[in-house]
């Protein structure tokens, strides 16, 4: 059977994009987005459905409620769409979001996801005593110049980038004086903004060490099958398609950068044309109008946004046939 629908990509956003109220006008219209948020509500023994739609934000933000909570809301979204027949060609998640593209790719069980993101986000948050760490969003400077700010700034302490997300937008992690001290370098050295973050750990660098020996424990017990669906990893920016690599590209996920601006140029270069935001916010469109502004990238979180895309892909159905 032919596929009319122009090659897509299905993105997956990461932590920094929940709010509270989050899934729950998808769930009240859609009985498969109920069914993920009462799939996860059992995996967890908790009621992760009355957080997102109800709140508190401060509960909301932490982080072994966030992650389970955005990949929930994300599944729900992701399952809608699959229902009514749109489906995409290569799947890719920010940081978290990468747990998301699995489930969607068939390499890992939902339960068991958002069960190892709760996880995850317990042993990140105890990896480095809270103040001990920090992070911080360096913008317009370049990345050869962000890394050499981090090499100078460490004097033996960790600094490294953690995010590369656009050509306007790195975020750097480690040690919190390093980060300071780096983040007020890249302002001498020009940079546009350079922005401490209100984080609770210093994701996605060395310090994640002890996490990321935690995590890998888990995800070793748990089953993975190959992706039925190309998945982008964050850790290389390329495709991985079996079962070991998969679980690999999650290990090192931990303590690595995520490799976001080179993920997007990596499907652009596959013929990836349009892309959709899946789950809650707008961020990981707002990165792709800093990476390449001819590319489409639509959102879908609630029923406004679905309608949107449902829109977009069946008139360009109507224009295939």
């Amino acid at each position: 059977m032919t596929n009319l629908t122009p090659t897509v990509a299905f993105l997956f956003p990461g932590q920094g994009s929940q709010a509270a109220g989050m899934g729950k006008e998808i769930a009240s219209l859609y009985p498969v987005a109920k069914q993920t948020f009462d799939e996860a509500d059992e995996a967890l023994g908790y009621k992760l459905s009355e957080l997102c739609f109800e709140g508190p934000d401060e509960k909301l933000r932490m982080t072994e409620i966030t992650q389970p909570a955005i990949l929930t809301v994300s599944i729900a979204a992701y399952r809608v769409l699959e229902s009514i027949g749109i489906a995409p060609s290569y799947v890719a998640g920010h940081s978290l979001g990468e747990y998301s593209a699995h489930v969607a790719a068939g390499t890992l069980n939902f339960a068991d996801a958002v069960r190892t993101v709760r996880n995850r986000g317990k042993y990140m948050q105890e990896a480095v005593p809270v103040g001990e760490g920090a992070m911080a969003a360096i913008l317009a400077l370049p990345l050869s110049e962000i890394e050499a700010a981090c090499r100078e700034a460490a004097q033996g302490e960790v600094c490294q980038p953690a995010n590369i997300n656009s050509p306007d937008q790195v975020v750097i992690s480690g040690s919190k004086g390093a980060v300071e001290r780096a983040a007020e370098l890249c302002k001498q050295k020009g940079a546009k903004r350079a922005v401490m973050l209100p984080v609770s750990a210093p994701f996605h660098c060395a310090l994640m060490q002890p996490a990321q020996d935690r995590l890998a424990v888990d995800l070793r017990t748990l089953h993975f099958h190959s992706p039925q669906t190309p998945v982008l990893c964050n850790v290389s920016a390329s495709v991985v398609t079996d079962a070991d690599a998969s679980r690999d590209a999650l290990i090192r996920q931990v303590t690595g950068a995520v490799q976001w601006e080179g993920s997007m140029r990596s499907l652009i270069a596959l013929g990836v044309e349009q892309f959709v935001e899946v789950g809650p916010g707008k961020v990981l469109c707002g990165l792709m109008r800093q990476i390449d502004r001819s590319k489409i990238c639509l959102n879908v979180e609630n029923e406004e946004s679905l309608q949107k895309v449902k829109n977009h892909f069946g008139q360009d159905k109507d224009v295939a046939e």
